[in-house]
């Protein structure tokens, strides 16, 4: 019977997305990922390279149906605002995205920002996102995207500074709400907050 290498592949992805996103790159392991695919781990490296590309297909792969999953609709500043909701909402539920995200920065920064398949992804993001703000210009664009990304991914890793800074409670510090009520909160003053820079942006550019 033949091998089934695109089921291999996938057993392979989902295995090291769980193993990076629990570890980081440098606490991964190899072995545990082939484990976890019931694989041999030579195939790893026949199909991936290295553990760095590894991390580096799991994340792009991530990134990409992301991109489908949320996609970008609607003109102006209250779309813009949608999306970052949406965004933050697939990030809540996904968990994974975030995760590997901040590993990345810490780990695998200045190669990341080098990877030609990292900045077409990014390039093509900005173009997609740039639809929704017509007239401003790419860096302007830029920075209300890297916003969005940033408070969103933000909020499910950094869990303990809302605690610190605001508590669990119904917006007051209190910590007398529930866990489903702080992220809608959170959801609010995200869409909120990009709405608003959103908006300033394209006033600037009447």
């Amino acid at each position: 019977m033949a091998w089934d290498t695109e089921r291999t592949r996938r057993r392979l992805l989902d295995a090291a997305t769980a193993e990076f996103a629990a570890h980081g790159l440098a606490g991964a392991r190899i072995d545990r990922i082939a484990q976890a695919a019931g694989v041999n781990k030579e195939r790893i490296y026949q199909y991936f390279g290295k553990k760095d590309d590894l991390f580096a297909a799991v994340l792009d792969t991530r990134l990409r149906a992301s991109m489908d999953d949320v996609p970008m609709t609607g003109i102006g500043a209250d779309a813009v605002g949608d999306y970052a909701g949406r965004l933050f909402d697939h990030h809540l539920a996904d968990g994974v995205i975030p995760r590997l995200v901040f590993w990345e920065g810490l780990e695998r920064g200045p190669s990341a920002a080098a990877s030609v398949a990292r900045v077409q992804y990014q390039e093509e993001k900005v173009t997609r996102f740039q639809a929704l703000v017509p007239g401003v210009d790419r860096a302007t664009a830029g920075e209300l995207l890297l916003t969005i990304v940033s408070l969103v991914n933000a909020w499910p890793v950094l869990g303990q500074l809302d605690r610190l800074l605001v508590g669990s409670g119904t917006g007051t510090g209190t910590g007398t709400g529930t866990g489903t009520d702080r992220a809608a909160e959170r959801r609010a003053a995200i869409v909120e907050t990009i709405t608003a820079a959103a908006r300033s942006a394209l006033e600037r550019v009447r």
